[in-house]
């Protein structure tokens, strides 16, 4: 029911092979390396690296470089995971909202899974205050994170 389109539905149908893998896995772990570092971790010859990345990017297998920030250093230390039923599909200003970090369409008795990065409690107090006021929002189920064990970019 109320999922929101992606913003990006280019589905590329290239074939990707061990290179591309190994490239791939090393931009995971430092997109800011130099294409001369990720060489000399893949044993993949620098201009080869580089078109492959081009490539990548064309195809929109890479879709964006970002980094990873300390949560508790920025304000965002409360982790929430959100499932919502809803209605009818909500706005794109609620998926605008920048304390909401990563929305999915589920299935199941829910339609949304939502995670969401808040200062505090009283925060996320406020959101949920809020949120209730949402008509097109039938209900809510929500899990407050302990600890973060893994989280990828």
């Amino acid at each position: 029911m109320a999922k929101p389109n992606p913003a990006n539905s280019n589905n590329s149908s290239i074939e990707l092979d061990a290179s591309d893998h190994k490239i791939i896995e090393a931009l995971r772990n430092n997109a800011r390396a130099s294409i001369r570092d990720i060489a000399k971790a893949t044993k993949i010859r620098p201009s080869t690296i580089h078109l492959r990345i081009q490539k990548l990017i064309k195809n929109s297998i890479i879709e964006k470089f970002t980094l990873r920030l300390n949560d508790k250093a920025i304000g965002e230390n409360f982790i929430v995971f959100m499932f919502i039923n809803t209605s009818k599909d909500l706005s794109k200003s609620f998926f605008a909202d920048p304390r909401l970090k990563e929305a999915f369409g589920v299935t199941g008795e829910y339609d949304l899974l939502l995670k969401y990065k808040f200062k505090d409690i009283s925060e996320f107090n406020d959101y949920v205050i809020n949120l209730r006021k949402n008509n097109d929002i039938i209900k809510t189920l929500t899990t407050v994170c302990t600890i973060k064990l893994k989280e990828e970019n």
